[in-house]
């Protein structure tokens, strides 16, 4: 009986490590290069992942929050395709850097120009926005991810208090505390895509590494586990066969 119980454990513990090991379910996200702090401007990445194995995601709408207006919004150029910023008259002006704002961002539609993001592959659409607002700790985006077969996902479903994930998250944002330095802008004569160039240099050797260090670990512990259940289904077979020679 011990000999059974340990061969199964191994076996388990082997499945365990694999599962933990791989990839996690992906869906449209969105995360700061460096801090997105209350009050000022950040770059951010919306990355999107292709979850299909017989077509392309040709196409990716991003809809910005209205009770959280966002008055700057530039693109990066991203190779293979094209950006349109779509603006909106607001129903309350924002008053920023002294100056009344009238629109605002209600949109940004990329557009596959080539053969768009393929099987296995994922794609980040980067923006510098600003000036994120200091009444809130986050802002919600519902992004709208379109395949080459016409196939539409829509990724709106905002997460509910005490809730379990829904199925296609919208992206959220977080938000950090506000900065002194460069608050609204008033201290900082770097503009909103000097800024952006600047937390893309600084932080993309340490998101490689951390990428690196957590491949390899996965690697290894996906290693360990196979070598502890084969270990014991082998031990298992042994020790069976000793007590039918027996």
């Amino acid at each position: 009986m011990k000999v059974s119980r340990i061969a199964a454990a191994g076996a388990v513990a082997a499945s365990a490590v694999l599962v933990l090991s791989g990839p996690a379910f992906a869906h449209v996200s969105v995360q700061p290069e460096g801090a997105a702090a209350k009050g000022g401007y950040a770059t951010v990445n919306f990355k999107v992942p292709n979850e299909r194995d017989n077509a392309s995601t040709t196409k990716l709408e991003v809809s910005f929050p209205t009770d959280h207006p966002l008055a700057s919004v530039m693109p990066e150029a991203v190779a293979g395709w094209t950006a349109k910023v779509t603006t909106s008259k607001l129903d309350k002006p924002l008053e920023m850097h002294g100056e009344s704002i009238s629109e605002a961002v209600t949109k940004v539609t990329w557009t596959a120009t080539g053969k768009g993001i393929a099987p296995g592959f994922f794609q980040k659409f980067p923006l510098s926005i600003g000036a994120l607002p200091e009444d809130t700790d986050e802002l919600v985006f519902k992004a709208v991810q379109t395949y080459d077969n016409k196939e539409v996902v829509r990724w709106i479903e905002e997460q509910k208090e005490g809730a379990e994930e829904p199925e296609n998250p919208a992206p959220v944002l977080a938000l950090s505390a506000a900065s002194e330095e460069g608050h609204h802008g008033a201290t900082s004569t770097a503009t909103p895509s000097d800024e952006a160039a600047a937390e893309h240099t600084e932080t993309t050797e340490v998101a490689a590494a951390s990428t690196d260090s957590s491949d390899t670990t996965a690697r290894v512990l996906g290693v360990v586990g196979i070598v502890v259940g084969a270990a014991g289904v082998a031990y298992g077979v042994l020790a069976g066969r000793r007590r039918t020679d027996a």
